[in-house]
């Protein structure tokens, strides 16, 4: 399994996982509505707030998980496997660990929690470089 893979497949369980911390919260903590929680979505303004932004980095994970995801796929297709997309994805597993226990702890705060998902972008522009760069 190259770098690229390996690396992909452990962001991978990561965004498979981050649901389960939102969840933890939703069931240990007390807000408004609690009781029909399974029969409408709860509100998250009535929860405590690590739960939301739990729910949130969750959301946030995925947004930038999937176009990361295909480009990586892609560049493994296409056999394009540098130091740079190595490095690519070695980095964009550590920068989304650290944006979501930053986020959910409540301790990545303006303007560290918007650097982080920024540099998660530019690390997928990079890899599309590196696609287009490299392609056979």
């Amino acid at each position: 399994m190259t770098t690229e893979i390996t690396w992909l497949l452990l962001t991978a369980l990561l965004a498979a996982s981050l649901w389960i911390p939102y969840i933890v919260g939703v069931n240990t903590t007390t807000f408004e509505g609690q009781a029909t929680s399974f029969e409408r979505p709860p509100d998250h303004r009535a929860m405590a707030a690590w739960v939301h932004r739990a729910h949130r980095a969750h959301l946030n994970l995925l947004e930038q998980f999937l176009p990361f995801a295909v480009i990586v796929l892609i560049a493994h297709q296409l056999k394009v496997s540098t130091a740079i997309t190595q490095w690519c994805v070695i980095l964009f597993f550590w920068l989304r660990l650290s944006h979501a226990a930053g986020m959910i702890s409540g301790r990545a705060r303006m303007p560290l929690r918007p650097v982080i998902f920024t540099s998660g972008w530019v690390l997928t522009l990079v890899m599309v470089w590196q696609v287009f760069a490299h392609a056979k």
